[in-house]
């Protein structure tokens, strides 16, 4: 009977200390509930118990012996429960009281997390970012850049999620990522939007007698049989059509959706392919060569992002590095889409 007694008692006095600690101001009244105490009787409680004096208490505190008196007797009449005895001029906690101390300290711990979360989420080195993109820049570009933006970051924990540009854009409109990079958009109202215009280039096994050339026209690949994007693709529309214009009719082949698999494929003394060259640089130290390709068309890469809910710092940061890994290879064109 004693025991279960003495956990009511606890249970009692924890709860309490949970739902009444952030309550600011005792005479305030917040939908006609009273708030019950201010943190600093709580902080004059912790600092009574650790010290065993009210005078010692003020002084750590920063206040007075009268202020620290107060608080504290404003505190006990709010838990109804004895705080301390004294004992040789020493006030010593009584048994309910250290479990409220117990409590406390939970509660000041918590405080001082949440400081350190908000610092950290100022600074940027917090928080969880949420990635979709291109299965290609999952296994080029992304790992290398983002093992340096985590790197910065060692609070920051990171979902990366390849897939198709349809399935990105159902993940931007639900608001299930941050940021998504995915080929040339056309806009959604639920998504906003930067495009950015990427050189092309063009690829040809290392060897090859074109690789004398240092840039390369529609005439001069006339003969070649072309890995080249799906015919569905705007980019492979533009493609074929600067092909027409030079009276050439491009040698298809392989189509494939990647732009890595081209130049795989090509690595691999298969065909040519005209691709973006941020994608090719990638490739650069395998068996390929690479030509400027003339006249200068774009691929179009996508940033994307959800047009409502809140703005990721971390996203904004990310997003500003992806951007600077790119510069080498934007066109300085001034179309847009």
């Amino acid at each position: 009977m004693c025991k279960l007694a003495h956990n009511a008692s606890k249970s009692f006095l924890t709860r309490s200390i949970t739902e009444y600690y952030i309550l600011e101001n005792s005479n305030t009244q917040t939908g006609g509930k009273s708030l019950k105490f201010k943190l600093r009787q709580l902080e004059a409680f912790q600092a009574v118990a650790k010290s065993g004096s009210v005078t010692r208490a003020a002084k750590s505190l920063g206040i007075s012996q009268p202020a620290t008196s107060r608080l504290l007797s404003d505190f006990s009449k709010t838990v109804a429960i004895d705080l301390f005895r004294r004992e040789g001029g020493v006030l010593i906690p009584t048994s309910e009281a250290r479990y409220l101390l117990s409590e406390v300290g939970r509660v000041f711990d918590s405080l001082r997390h949440l400081e350190e979360l908000n610092r950290d989420l100022t600074d940027r080195t917090a928080g969880h970012l949420r990635i979709a993109c291109l299965p290609g820049f999952a296994t080029t570009l992304l790992p290398e850049l983002l093992a340096g933006f985590l790197k910065e970051r060692p609070g920051v924990s990171l979902t990366l999620e390849p897939d198709r540009p349809e399935r990105i854009l159902e993940w931007m409109i639900g608001e299930q990522y941050d940021c998504g990079i995915t080929d040339e958009f056309t806009g959604h109202p639920a998504v906003e939007h930067v495009n950015v215009p990427i050189k092309t280039v063009c690829v040809l096994p290392k060897g090859h007698p074109l690789a004398e050339l240092d840039c390369l026209s529609p005439l001069d690949l006339k003969n070649e049989r072309f890995i080249h994007a799906r015919r569905d693709s705007p980019f492979f529309t533009r493609l074929s059509n600067t092909f027409a214009d030079y009276g050439v009719l491009m040698n298809t082949w392989v189509e494939v959706r990647q732009f890595s698999t081209a130049c795989i494929m090509v690595g691999q003394g298969q065909g040519v392919t005209i691709v973006s060259a941020l994608d090719a640089e990638q490739y650069r130290n395998s068996n390929i060569k690479i030509r400027r390709f003339e006249p200068e068309i774009h691929h179009w890469l996508s940033i994307l992002k959800p047009a409502s809910g809140s703005r990721s710092l971390l996203s904004l940061d990310f997003v500003d590095t992806f951007m600077d890994s790119l510069s080498p290879y934007i066109s300085d064109t001034k179309d847009r889409l």
